[in-house]
This record gives C-alpha cells, sequence and structure tokens, in this order.
C-alpha cells in the first residue's frame, strides 16, 4: 500500500510538512520581526528544491566507464565491456527518457547488457505499453536480468492467487524472445575462442525481512566449476556479504537497488544511513561489489545524483601492463 502512495506521499511531506517544521523553527530561533520573513525565503528555497529535483534531476543521465581488473579473467575476455542499467521503475519515467536510456546503452556497444531489478513499480501490468521499447537495445550476446523486490508482489493486497499470477506474468514479462534473459537463481556460459565466463542471476535477497529472500546461491551456482571466471547479478547489494562472499567465489557483483538515495550533498546520501554499500565500487581482495544508482525510481526526483548507465570493462592486467 506505501508504493502505491508513495508519491504523494513523498509531495506532502516535502511541500506542506517541512515547510511547516522549518517555519516553526523560525519562531522559535529567529528574532520575532523577522522570523516570518526566514519562514517565507526557506519555504520558497524548499519549493525550489523540490521542483528542480522534478523537473531537472530526475531527466539527467549519465554514462559512468568503469574497469574491473582481475588475473582470474580469461584471456580472450580482457577488454569485454558490459552495460549495466538498474531500477528502471518504468511507469515513472516517460518515453523520452527510455528511449535516452536506450539509446545511450547502444552508443556503448556493449558485449552484452544486464539489468539489475526494478522495472516495475507495483504491477506488471504497469509496463504492458512500454516494454516493448527496450527491443531497440542492441548487444553482442543478449541481455540478461534478474528481478528486484518491485518485481515481486510485495506491495499490493491482492489475494495470494492473484499475486502469484502476477508474479509469473513479470516472469513471462522478462523473458523476451528479442530482448531478455530472466535469470531466476540460475547460471549461463558466454564463450570466446576456447574461453568462456559464467554470468550468474540470483534472485533477491535483502537484510530487510520484508523483502523477498528467494535468492538461492548454490542453486545459482549449481554446475559452476570453481575456477570459472562469474559475474553475478543480484538486485540487493546486502546480499553480497551475506551471502555471496561466504557462499561462493563470484569475482564480480552488480547490484542495484538503493537508487543512491536519489539525492546527495556534498557526497553524502541518506540511504547511507541503511546500507554500507549503496554506490560504486566496494572491493574485499580481489573479489568486488558494484552497486548501481540506477536510471529511475519510484518517486520521480533526483538532487545530485542522477540516472546512470554503467559501463563496466573487464580487465585481466592493468592499463601499465602489456
Amino acid at each position: 500500500m506505501i508504493a502505491r502512495f508513495a508519491i504523494e506521499f513523498f509531495f506532502t511531506i516535502a511541500l506542506v510538512v517541512v515547510p511547516l517544521l522549518f517555519a516553526l523553527l523560525c519562531r522559535w530561533l529567529a528574532p520575532r520581526r523577522y522570523w516570518r520573513l526566514f519562514a517565507l525565503i526557506g519555504t520558497l528555497v524548499i519549493w525550489g528544491v523540490v521542483a528542480y529535483g522534478y523537473l531537472v534531476g530526475r531527466n539527467e543521465l549519465v554514462v559512468h566507464r568503469v574497469e574491473y581488473v582481475n588475473s582470474d579473467l580469461p584471456e580472450a575476455f580482457d577488454g569485454f565491456r558490459i552495460v549495466q542499467f538498474s531500477d528502471a521503475h518504468v511507469p515513472s519515467l516517460a518515453d523520452h527518457q527510455l528511449l535516452r536510456i536506450i539509446d545511450s546503452i547502444n552508443a556503448e556497444q556493449p558485449d552484452i547488457v544486464v539489468f539489475t531489478g526494478d522495472m516495475v513499480n507495483v504491477h506488471p501490468a504497469e509496463v504492458l505499453s512500454d516494454l516493448h521499447l527496450f527491443d531497440r537495445i542492441v548487444s553482442r550476446n543478449g541481455v540478461i536480468s534478474v528481478l528486484g523486490n518491485h518485481d515481486y508482489p510485495i506491495y499490493c493486497d491482492e489475494p495470494e492467487s492473484e499475486k502469484a499470477h502476477m508474479l509469473e506474468m513479470m516472469k513471462e514479462l522478462e523473458n523476451r524472445p528479442r530482448w531478455m534473459k530472466l535469470m531466476l537463481n540460475e547460471n549461463g556460459v558466454i564463450r570466446r575462442d576456447s574461453d568462456s565466463i559464467v554470468i550468474a542471476g540470483m534472485e533477491n535477497w535483502g537484510m530487510v525481512k520484508r523483502m523477498p529472500r528467494l535468492g538461492d546461491v548454490q542453486k545459482t551456482m549449481a554446475g559452476v566449476d570453481t575456477t570459472a571466471f562469474v559475474v553475478m547479478l543480484q538486485h540487493d547489494p546486502t546480499a553480497w556479504r551475506a551471502k555471496i562472499l561466504p557462499e561462493c567465489h563470484a569475482q564480480l557483483t552488480l547490484s542495484g537497488h538503493t537508487h543512491g538515495g536519489q539525492f546527495s550533498l556534498f557526497g553524502w546520501s541518506p540511504v547511507s544511513l541503511s546500507y554500507n554499500e549503496w554506490a560504486g565500487f566496494t572491493y574485499e581482495g580481489n573479489r568486488a561489489l558494484f552497486v548501481s544508482t540506477g536510471v529511475g525510481g519510484l518517486i520521480p526526483f533526483r538532487l545530485n545524483m542522477p540516472g546512470e548507465i554503467v559501463v563496466i570493462t573487464l580487465k585481466k592486467y592493468p592499463k601499465d601492463k602489456s
């Protein structure tokens, strides 16, 4: 129910509650003859920030290019380019935003595209009119996806039978012959010459108990040799320390979920209060987690935290080595 009214709740808090609290603070702390002026100026600033985040910030999109170096990478995959996008929340994006995302992905000429979850807000029917746009994605090895917490029917009050139907509908929508392969605790092999790497897709697993906990590392890695180079897809980054690091050898894990808080002030985001790993790379030895801040959000607002498409180039050796 909360997800259904998240937008209304956000704007009520931002445009009404926060200005009122600021006015009360001014009345308490500011000189009596000036508190109304301070309250008015503060309210206008707050409204301006919200308007900027809604009208401008949420339309910003950057391409974030990074490298991941690991000696386990097979020679043939040195320079392999993975384009990651995450947290589309399609119902909150306009068609021109979706097309810009897709065009930006294609411009990178990816070897593979991965989507790390949250296609919808509440119900799979929300994306029926727009999902065909993703058929325009061009990738040498296709598109692999996993489900995010919003892709499961946990934010609606439907009977269990209807929730089961919604989940099956979501799975069908993301298994698109011309676009995407949905991985549900499974893996696949990509080959180049005589070398290969594994792309593994784990179902959602989150530390917060209300989040779906369907991710099964052992099932996801079934049949994978311990010497293989593995890229693990998992929507929720908390699964990296809780499940992936201790239960398998996957060298690189790609996640989303946090949206980077959709807000940043001098490099600080409120999401850092809930997540230790919420944006960019985190390393444990030569194993790494990369958390994308996503391209969209349930709430159409971003401030100093633009949507991002991530281009990850796999490298066997650092640039200064031959």
